[in-house]
């Protein structure tokens, strides 16, 4: 009990990655600009957080490409992805190389410069709020400027390491 927590058991790593794999998630792509182009990944922890503002919640690897750009103020965008996106989330999912990756589906420059795409269940543009760090992640919460939506709701939902 080092830091006040009771020891971790040597099998709950893996027992918690099992857990974790059962529950049913909709993919998206957050995005954001870099210095040289572009920069985004696939995540599944996206989630609303409230209307009054309008911001999501987004936990993202520290270890990613995409967390180095990821400061208050700083814009980004968020693709929830559609059913026949399957391709793009295996892409940002690090099937592909990060140089490559926005050459997969139908990306275009949306508000604020912010890379959206074409296609996708929504497309919404934010802004960083506020950022906390909690183990290997960084929670990010985002207020979000634009949201378009799809006229159809066909989500691509992942669960234990396949799309439903």
């Amino acid at each position: 009990m080092a830091d006040g927590y009771p020891l971790i058991p040597e099998e709950l790593p893996a027992q918690f990655r099992a857990a974790m794999r059962r529950l049913a998630a909709s993919v998206a792509v957050v995005a954001a600009k870099g210095e040289t182009g572009p920069v985004g990944m696939a995540a599944t922890s996206v989630t609303s957080l409230t209307i009054d503002p309008p911001a999501v919640l987004i936990c993202v690897n520290r270890s990613t490409l995409l967390h180095g750009l990821l400061v208050p103020t700083a814009g980004l965008s968020v693709n929830l992805l559609s059913r026949d996106q399957q391709d793009v989330s295996a892409a940002f999912g690090g099937g592909v190389p990060q140089e490559e990756r926005f050459r997969i589906g139908d990306w275009r420059e949306g508000f604020n410069g912010l890379p959206e795409l074409a296609g996708a269940q929504a497309n919404l543009s934010c802004v960083i709020d506020a950022m906390l760090a909690y183990g290997t992640h960084s929670i990010v919460i985002a207020r979000v400027l634009r949201a378009t939506v799809s006229d159809t709701v066909t989500p691509l939902i992942y669960q234990d390491g396949a799309y439903l």
